[in-house]
């Protein structure tokens, strides 16, 4: 679900397709998207066992710990794309603005929270060319709550 009014259109991002611009400010720590209809969670073992896995890469995301969404049919939080410095941090599943956010602000988060550990992404960081490569579930959690705390204070 994401909470503020915002449209789809091509990324900002060299490369990166579409992105997800918000039409309305959002305040600093302030919700941006949260999940709203997660039917299951898949262990990294079961995603890598399906039969169309590659496939389904793209649209797979660590939940939390070694468990992973598989959202192949695409809805519009898909087009938040990543950053090294993003607008927005990934927390759980949450979205959380990582400063004030005015109108026509592309939402981006650090993809290393998504990927499993050690995961490669197929693409390189548009701004630096560094390697995006997923945390692991204590350096993921770790990051995010420290973030997140200095956000709500």
């Amino acid at each position: 679900m994401i909470l503020p009014h915002y449209h789809i259109a091509p990324s900002l991002i060299p490369g990166a397709g579409k992105g997800l611009f918000l039409d309305e400010p959002v305040a600093r720590g302030a919700l941006i998207t949260a999940p709203d209809d997660i039917r299951r969670v898949y262990r990294w073992d079961e995603v890598n066992a399906l039969p169309n896995a590659a496939e389904l890469l793209p649209a797979t995301v660590r939940w939390f710990q070694d468990y992973y969404t598989i959202s192949d049919d695409w809805p519009d939080e898909c087009y938040i794309n990543h950053a090294f410095a993003p607008s927005g941090l990934w927390h759980l599943g949450f979205v959380f603005a990582m400063q004030v956010l005015p109108i026509g602000t592309e939402i981006t988060v650090d993809y290393r929270h998504l990927l499993a550990p050690g995961q490669e992404e197929d693409f390189r960081d548009a701004l630096s060319g560094e390697k995006i490569i997923g945390y692991s579930w204590a350096e993921s959690l770790g990051h995010s709550t420290r973030q997140l705390s200095e956000l709500l204070r």
